[in-house]
């Protein structure tokens, strides 16, 4: 009789030649994250040094936290903690649901022309570089000759430099942010709801619902495993707020409401050349936002929902 061990080892033997061709397509992947996810983590040693570029980390100087108590210890520290948080929470409340309400109306268009020319165009935000981006943003609202102004003009105000004032920042990058990624973050709720049984629709309109009312009761819970599970990744990245669009728009007028984390590790890693600064400021994030992933997964679970794990 064979040993328990020997059929283990035959049964994922086979297992492994029956899917060679789906881990072969997903081999890419597995290397990329492993080169440039995993290998780098390598580098956190350097937040507790005082690294020397040319002793290397082997090397360089062993200082404990130091870097993290200076950091804690900076006169900016709960400024950037402040803008960094709030740039993500309100992506979260304003920029999070608009993608699901688009889909929700995508769902409801009867005329299918119609209904790919609008996804189309929907999603061709997101293929525009940030920096063209933020080219737009700049040209639309520059205090001469801007679009936004001449309307403003047109009803008899003042033009107003709108990058210029710090209380507009965070609408204008989260607004562009909504308008960049609505269409394309609606795709994966638009595959959500085509999952959903015909069969319940029927019923809800035999039970008198409208469009509304089955939108309300039949899709919007049909998504709604979806939907969590997007919002506690999406709750993970409270603070990881993108450098680039930030970096492109900001400037030292308005660094009260529009400097964030990201941007100071720019200026004291690369521009000063401090990188065991800049890389326990990171980790400080990274570490802040695997605390809001496992509390949101926690809540997520403890709720009922659906959670990652």
């Amino acid at each position: 009789m064979e040993r328990p061990e020997a059929q283990a080892r035959r049964s994922f033997g086979k297992r492994f030649r029956d899917s060679r061709y789906l881990l072969l397509l997903v081999l890419p992947c597995v290397v990329y994250f492993l080169v440039f996810h995993y290998v780098p983590m390598f580098g956190i040693a350097i937040s507790f040094q005082k690294y020397n570029l040319f002793k290397g980390i082997w090397h360089s100087e062993w200082v404990g936290f130091h870097y993290y108590r200076m950091f804690f210890g900076n006169p900016d520290f709960f400024k950037l903690l402040r803008n960094t948080f709030l740039l993500g929470a309100y992506q979260i409340v304003f920029g999070f649901p608009a993608p699901i309400a688009l889909a929700l109306l995508f769902n409801e268009l009867r005329s299918a022309v119609f209904k790919r020319v609008v996804q189309s165009v929907s999603y061709l935000p997101h293929f525009i570089s940030n920096v063209v981006v933020a080219g737009m943003i700049v040209v639309f609202l520059s205090p001469s000759g801007g679009l936004v102004n001449r309307l403003i003009a047109a009803v008899g105000f003042d033009p107003v430099n709108w990058l210029m004032l710090p209380e507009w920042f965070r609408s204008i990058y989260v607004a562009s942010g909504i308008w960049q990624g609505i269409g394309w973050s609606s795709i994966i709720y638009l595959a959500a709801l085509t999952a959903i049984d015909p069969h319940l629709y029927e019923a809800a309109e035999m039970d008198g619902a409208g469009r509304f009312r089955k939108m309300a009761y039949v899709s919007l819970p049909g998504i709604m495993q979806t939907v969590v599970v997007l919002l506690i990744l999406e709750i993970g990245h409270v603070l990881g707020v993108g450098f680039e669009k930030v970096f492109l728009l900001y400037n030292p007028a308005i660094y009260e409401t529009a400097d964030i984390i990201s941007t100071y590790v720019y200026r004291v890693g690369l521009v000063q050349g401090n990188y065991s600064y800049a890389a326990a400021i990171d980790l400080f994030t990274g570490v802040v936002n695997l605390a809001f992933l496992l509390g949101a997964n926690t809540i997520s679970r403890k709720l009922g929902e659906n959670s990652l794990w």
